[in-house]
């Protein structure tokens, strides 16, 4: 069974070889990525691919329409390794326009145990309903939703105390919001970008109605 898939691992290992004899020995010396990329689990929206990073250069965390929920144990423990351990530079929550998460949150539908997950979405909304009622167009509606829902995961993460600790005792980190587009494959930087305690009350404006 999935004999395509063990040929395309195969000529990838080999590609990757022929490039670079070394690679996966490194590889198996250490894990020193300074990412954390916190992204969609959309089969569309690659992490290593999207910023052309090598295995070993971004550490990944990726869930339904990117959350970080401060009750997730496996989000949590997933920023505690990168920030104590791996001691990544930079964390990047990236969002995607056309987020099906994004859309189901707010449409009105029933489905189960996804609704509980989605509620952190529908708290924004109900917050920016004002800016969101006047924007007349759904699609674009959607994709500004998906944008301030980066922002309030931003805030999440900065106002964490793994991430707080690491600022105290001084580590240089710093946590950005980006939205990527599929139809163009680029991203845009929301400009939220948070590198200490100090900085946290420009975002708390950015995410206020």
């Amino acid at each position: 069974m999935l004999d395509d898939l063990k040929a395309n691992n195969r000529r990838w290992a080999e590609r990757k070889v022929a490039a670079d004899a070394g690679f996966f020995k490194r590889l198996v010396g250490q894990q020193a990525p300074e990412y954390l990329w916190i992204g969609c689990s959309d089969s569309r929206v690659p992490a290593n691919e999207i910023i052309d990073l090598d295995p070993g250069e971004v550490f990944v965390h990726r869930n339904i329409a990117n959350l970080t929920p401060p009750q997730d144990a496996n989000y949590l423990s997933v920023l505690q390794f990168a920030v104590d351990v791996l001691k990544v530079k930079h964390i990047l929550v990236v969002g995607h326009y056309g987020c099906g998460g994004i859309a189901a949150a707010v449409d009105g539908q029933r489905r189960g145990l996804i609704d509980h997950w989605l509620h952190p979405i529908r708290e924004v909304c109900h917050e920016h309903q004002h800016e969101l009622d006047a924007i007349p167009e759904e699609r674009t509606r959607l994709d500004r939703l998906c944008e301030l829902n980066v922002i309030r995961q931003v805030r999440n993460v900065t106002s964490d105390i793994i991430v707080q600790d690491a600022w105290a005792r001084g580590q240089n980190l710093c946590v950005h919001g980006w939205v990527y587009s599929l139809g163009t494959g680029l991203v845009t930087d929301l400009n939220v970008t948070v590198g200490g305690r100090e900085e946290l009350a420009r975002l708390e404006d950015e995410d206020r109605p």
